[in-house]
Protein backbone atom coordinates (compact mmCIF):
# COMPACT_ATOMS: atom_id res chain seq x y z
CA UNK A 1 0.00 0.00 0.00
CA UNK A 2 1.17 3.39 -1.11
CA UNK A 3 1.74 6.22 1.74
CA UNK A 4 -0.19 8.70 0.79
CA UNK A 5 1.73 12.48 1.03
CA UNK A 6 0.24 16.01 1.68
CA UNK A 7 0.64 18.95 0.55
CA UNK A 8 1.70 21.54 2.79
CA UNK A 9 -0.30 24.60 2.33
CA UNK A 10 0.57 28.05 4.87
CA UNK A 11 -2.47 30.17 6.29
CA UNK A 12 -2.70 33.40 7.06
CA UNK A 13 -1.09 34.39 10.58
CA UNK A 14 0.77 31.03 10.59
CA UNK A 15 3.80 31.87 9.40
CA UNK A 16 6.58 34.21 11.64
CA UNK A 17 7.54 37.45 9.26
CA UNK A 18 11.34 38.49 10.66
CA UNK A 19 12.64 41.91 9.42
CA UNK A 20 15.42 42.26 7.60
CA UNK A 21 17.72 45.33 7.02
CA UNK A 22 19.66 45.81 3.25
CA UNK A 23 22.46 48.57 2.55
CA UNK A 24 21.29 49.57 -1.15
CA UNK A 25 24.83 52.27 -0.97
CA UNK A 26 26.67 50.98 -4.75
CA UNK A 27 24.51 48.38 -5.14
CA UNK A 28 23.04 47.87 -8.99
CA UNK A 29 19.29 48.70 -8.72
CA UNK A 30 17.57 45.42 -10.54
CA UNK A 31 19.83 42.88 -8.59
CA UNK A 32 18.89 44.37 -5.87
CA UNK A 33 15.14 44.63 -6.80
CA UNK A 34 14.63 41.30 -7.62
CA UNK A 35 16.43 39.85 -4.82
CA UNK A 36 13.82 42.36 -2.29
CA UNK A 37 11.03 41.34 -4.55
CA UNK A 38 11.89 37.36 -3.75
CA UNK A 39 11.62 37.72 0.46
CA UNK A 40 8.67 39.76 0.10
CA UNK A 41 6.93 37.58 -1.62
CA UNK A 42 8.06 34.26 0.89
CA UNK A 43 10.02 32.58 -2.26
CA UNK A 44 12.97 31.95 -0.45
CA UNK A 45 11.08 30.25 2.47
CA UNK A 46 9.92 26.43 1.89
CA UNK A 47 6.31 27.12 3.40
CA UNK A 48 5.95 29.62 0.36
CA UNK A 49 2.54 29.75 -0.48
CA UNK A 50 1.14 31.31 -3.47
CA UNK A 51 -1.50 32.80 -2.60
CA UNK A 52 -0.40 33.68 1.38
CA UNK A 53 1.15 36.46 2.65
CA UNK A 54 4.45 34.55 3.63
CA UNK A 55 7.45 36.80 2.90
CA UNK A 56 9.28 38.94 5.54
CA UNK A 57 9.63 42.57 6.30
CA UNK A 58 12.46 44.15 4.56
CA UNK A 59 13.94 47.76 5.30
CA UNK A 60 16.04 49.29 2.94
CA UNK A 61 19.07 52.28 3.59
CA UNK A 62 20.64 54.41 1.64
CA UNK A 63 18.32 54.31 -1.16
CA UNK A 64 20.05 57.47 -2.73
CA UNK A 65 23.58 55.44 -3.10
CA UNK A 66 21.85 53.19 -5.64
CA UNK A 67 23.62 52.54 -9.31
CA UNK A 68 22.42 51.64 -12.80
CA UNK A 69 24.98 50.09 -14.93
CA UNK A 70 25.71 51.99 -18.56
CA UNK A 71 23.83 55.63 -18.63
CA UNK A 72 20.56 54.47 -17.66
CA UNK A 73 20.01 56.91 -15.24
CA UNK A 74 20.21 59.34 -18.38
CA UNK A 75 18.73 57.32 -20.80
CA UNK A 76 15.66 55.61 -19.39
CA UNK A 77 12.41 57.44 -18.12
CA UNK A 78 10.13 57.48 -15.81
CA UNK A 79 6.77 58.44 -17.95
CA UNK A 80 2.82 58.70 -16.08
CA UNK A 81 -0.33 60.28 -17.72
CA UNK A 82 -1.41 63.39 -15.45
CA UNK A 83 -4.65 65.06 -17.22
CA UNK A 84 -2.88 66.49 -19.80
CA UNK A 85 -2.54 65.90 -23.53
CA UNK A 86 1.13 64.88 -23.50
CA UNK A 87 2.82 62.27 -20.68
CA UNK A 88 5.17 63.48 -18.43
CA UNK A 89 8.59 62.14 -18.39
CA UNK A 90 11.68 62.01 -15.91
CA UNK A 91 14.83 60.68 -16.48
CA UNK A 92 15.64 58.02 -13.55
CA UNK A 93 18.80 60.64 -12.82
CA UNK A 94 16.08 63.77 -11.68
CA UNK A 95 13.94 61.03 -10.14
CA UNK A 96 16.78 59.68 -7.85
CA UNK A 97 17.21 63.59 -6.87
CA UNK A 98 14.08 64.46 -6.45
CA UNK A 99 12.39 61.21 -4.39
CA UNK A 100 15.23 58.89 -3.85
CA UNK A 101 13.20 56.06 -2.79
CA UNK A 102 11.35 55.89 -6.00
CA UNK A 103 13.44 53.95 -7.70
CA UNK A 104 13.76 51.14 -5.45
CA UNK A 105 10.58 51.16 -4.48
CA UNK A 106 8.89 51.38 -7.89
CA UNK A 107 11.47 48.52 -9.44
CA UNK A 108 10.00 46.25 -6.43
CA UNK A 109 6.83 47.04 -7.31
CA UNK A 110 7.06 46.05 -10.80
CA UNK A 111 8.92 42.40 -9.94
CA UNK A 112 5.80 41.70 -7.76
CA UNK A 113 2.59 39.71 -8.46
CA UNK A 114 -0.21 41.69 -10.46
CA UNK A 115 -2.55 40.95 -8.03
CA UNK A 116 -4.35 42.26 -5.09
CA UNK A 117 -2.28 40.45 -2.88
CA UNK A 118 0.86 42.40 -3.78
CA UNK A 119 -0.27 45.62 -2.49
CA UNK A 120 0.28 44.06 0.84
CA UNK A 121 3.55 42.88 0.13
CA UNK A 122 5.06 46.06 -1.09
CA UNK A 123 3.42 47.71 2.52
CA UNK A 124 5.80 45.08 3.83
CA UNK A 125 9.21 47.42 2.30
CA UNK A 126 10.37 50.21 4.36
CA UNK A 127 12.80 52.35 2.16
CA UNK A 128 14.73 55.23 3.42
CA UNK A 129 17.06 57.67 1.58
CA UNK A 130 19.75 58.02 4.42
CA UNK A 131 21.51 55.16 6.66
CA UNK A 132 18.61 55.88 9.36
CA UNK A 133 15.20 53.85 9.95
CA UNK A 134 12.55 53.97 12.90
CA UNK A 135 12.51 50.21 13.38
CA UNK A 136 15.18 49.27 15.56
CA UNK A 137 12.59 47.70 17.75
CA UNK A 138 12.04 44.94 15.40
CA UNK A 139 15.86 44.11 15.32
CA UNK A 140 16.32 43.39 12.23
CA UNK A 141 18.53 40.95 11.06
CA UNK A 142 21.25 42.30 7.98
CA UNK A 143 21.27 41.05 4.31
CA UNK A 144 23.76 41.52 1.95
CA UNK A 145 21.92 41.85 -1.39
CA UNK A 146 22.26 42.52 -5.14
CA UNK A 147 25.65 41.12 -5.27
CA UNK A 148 27.01 40.20 -8.51
CA UNK A 149 27.61 36.56 -8.50
CA UNK A 150 30.74 35.51 -9.82
CA UNK A 151 31.71 31.92 -10.98
CA UNK A 152 34.65 30.35 -8.85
Amino acid sequence: MLAIQRTYVAKKGEVDQKWYIVDASGKTLGRLASEIAVILMGKHRPQYTAHVDTGEFVIVINAEKVVMSGNKLQVRHYAWYNGYTRQKLESYADRLERKPTDLVVMAVKRMLPKNPLARYMLDKLKCYAGPDHPHQAQQPIALDLGNKKTKE
